[in-house]
């Protein structure tokens, strides 16, 4: 099959999907030295939904060395070093906090926080879009959300901590990525008793009181869930706030049609996902034997399904390569938030913060364009934008 790096340094931006595709033109499968890709949509879609596979994140740490301390027990612990019926309890017990319903009750904040950072660069005419916009909107809502208003400097540090247990240098920087786990769990845990003594309107007070059958959270498992929501709720549509606002300039028609269409709001947010998606590389791990199309990949087996080309196969989608917000996608799997069991929880406020960005700053921000070139950063992980700046001309 064919081979290729993830961590060549020049895998970024317009060359990151022509070697892609190029490989997925003549396999549905790619070597790695860290595992095997799945590049093509159908396959991809049936390894994310395969229950003999799950997600690698203990793993993960245990390649690079990292077999014990704080980083690895709260992973242990973590939604997603959870398997099988635990995994299944657990996000039972948390999928009531982000129905469609409940997200839909953080729009007004959404819009509000919106306007204030609107407000900070619209007389300049410029800012660079990920630290004015991308950066900060989701901090603010992750904070909204769990009922810690004034804290979205924290969280997204927070999150930006967590997520360096996902980095392929987590031995490099061992000791101080435990210092700031302990700091980030010693936070949470102190929130958490607090709201179990004075119960309020908010996710925290949400995973102390729920219970199901009889079956609750304990004081551990409300911290590592609290700590999964800021982890994947801030640095994710960070990222993928700032790929969709480079793609839209450098697709200027389609932010003039936004600006005269709002209601293709929620199709663009869903077209900036499947385009560009900020995890190209979702990882499992084969916890049997597991064959596939006369493939077998042996119990213990590292595969990452590509949401990359899956979410660009040309035999699902129109026009795969064509980013076109009109363009009606059918009811095709976008791969961006992945399948299965371990479907992202929160996928659904996350579209709702792309939708309502899009859809409030199309109608004030004219012409954006770049004043250098954006700043890719790495594919591995969640895929960032380091910088995207522009000018625009702000309009009533």
């Amino acid at each position: 099959m064919p081979e290729v790096d993830p961590l060549d340094p020049t895998l970024r931006g317009a060359r990151f999907h022509e070697v892609l595709d190029d490989l997925a033109c003549r396999s549905w499968l790619a070597r790695t030295p860290l595992g095997t890709i799945v590049l093509e949509h159908e396959a991809g879609l049936e390894f994310l939904r395969d229950r003999r596979l799950s997600f690698p994140s203990l793993e993960l740490l245990e390649l690079q060395g990292v077999s014990d301390g704080p980083v690895y027990e709260r992973t242990k612990q973590g939604l997603l070093g959870q398997v099988g019926d635990d995994h299944a309890r657990l996000r039972r017990l948390i999928s009531p906090a982000f129905t469609p319903r409940a997200t839909e009750r953080l729009r007004p904040r959404v819009h509000a926080f919106l306007t204030q950072l609107w407000e900070a660069v619209a007389a300049e005419g410029e800012c660079d879009f990920v630290d004015a916009f991308a950066r900060r909107l989701p901090s603010m809502v992750i904070a909204e959300l769990l009922g810690l208003p004034g804290e979205a400097e924290r969280m997204a540090a927070y999150s930006e901590a967590l997520q360096g247990s996902l980095k392929p240098d987590v031995l490099d920087a061992r000791a101080e990525l435990e210092a700031a786990y302990l700091e980030v769990y010693d936070y949470i845990e102190d929130v958490v008793e607090q709201r179990r003594r004075s119960l309020g309107d908010d996710l925290i007070s949400t995973l102390v009181a729920v219970e199901q059958e009889g079956d609750r959270l304990s004081t551990d498992e409300c911290v590592s869930l609290v700590s999964s929501v800021i982890a994947g709720g801030t640095d994710t549509t960070q990222a993928q706030l700032a790929h969709g606002m480079r793609l839209f300039v450098g697709h200027p028609e389609q932010w003039e049609l936004l600006a005269r269409r709002p209601e293709l709001a929620a199709q663009a947010a869903n077209e900036v996902l499947r385009f560009e998606p900020i995890t190209p590389f979702t990882a499992r791990r084969a916890r049997e034997d597991v064959e596939a199309r006369g493939v077998t990949f042996p119990d213990g087996a590292v595969m990452f399904v590509c949401a990359a080309t899956a979410n660009r196969d040309p035999s699902v989608f129109t026009q795969p390569q064509r980013f076109d917000i009109t363009i009606d996608r059918g009811s095709a799997s976008i791969l961006t938030f992945g399948n299965g069991p371990h479907f992202c929880v929160g996928a659904t406020l996350a579209r709702v913060e792309l939708a309502d960005t899009y859809e409030f700053l199309a109608p004030r921000m004219r012409e954006p364009r770049f004043t250098s070139p954006p700043v890719y950063g790495s594919p591995i992980g969640i895929y960032a934008m380091e910088s995207v700046p522009i000018r625009f001309e702000p309009r009533q």
